[in-house]
């Protein structure tokens, strides 16, 4: 894997899940705090910088009145709209300082729903900048994260999903998902494992579970 053709895409690391008073912390900070995946994100992204790999912020924001999505939201959806999240220019939206982005950074805008590729032009920019692997992390580990990996997936891309730089609203389902759904569209790696690979140029096998 070649570092200079690799992008890290962090999810929604916003302070809606990853600040405390943020409208979802309570239902992800468990998970948060077993994976420690904060610390762990922060090592990623300084490992990263260093070998000149690219780091890409993904946020999601609506207006007031979600207006970009439909009269009558249901699932996850509806959940961010009865609790007014992710709402735009607001604090709850903001990308969290623990991580801040750096100037040399990428932002991407645009995100309205869960695959982080749908609504936004982040396949357009990886694609101009010549990556060709996709490292993710993020919130929430069985939706937005993995609906990225499984898009990802099917156009092309050498995918890799940082299992403990992830988080769900229960361990759970963290894991049911880091074990049965990762490793068909992914390969599953640690923050540690990743950051080994940078440092000492180590090849990463990608190999999946396939069909069983």
């Amino acid at each position: 894997m070649d570092y200079k053709q690799t992008a890290v895409v962090l999810i929604e690391f916003q302070n809606d899940f990853a600040t405390p008073g943020g409208v979802f912390h309570d239902a992800v900070k468990e998970v948060m705090y077993q994976t420690d995946m904060l610390t762990k994100t922060e090592a990623v992204i300084k490992a990263a910088r260093e070998k000149g790999t690219e780091i890409i912020y993904v946020p999601i924001s609506f207006s007031s009145d979600y207006r970009e999505l439909t009269k009558t939201p249901y699932g996850i959806l509806k959940g961010v709209v009865d609790n007014n999240a992710f709402l735009k220019e607001e604090w709850g939206s903001q990308l969290i300082d623990f991580i801040a982005p750096q100037p040399e950074d990428i932002i991407i805008e645009g995100k309205k729903g869960l695959d982080t590729f749908c609504s936004t032009n982040l396949d357009f920019i990886l694609r101009s900048k010549g990556i060709q692997n996709v490292v993710l992390a993020g919130f929430l580990t069985n939706c937005c994260v993995e609906s990225t990996m499984r898009t990802a997936y099917e156009k092309g891309y050498n995918v890799i999903t940082l299992t403990d730089c992830c988080a769900a609203t229960s361990m759970d389902e963290h894991e049911n998902a880091v074990k049965h759904d990762f490793p068909m569209f992914s390969q599953p790696l640690s923050a540690e494992d990743f950051i080994e690979s940078l440092e000492e140029g180590k090849e990463i096998a990608l190999v999946g579970r396939g069909y069983e």
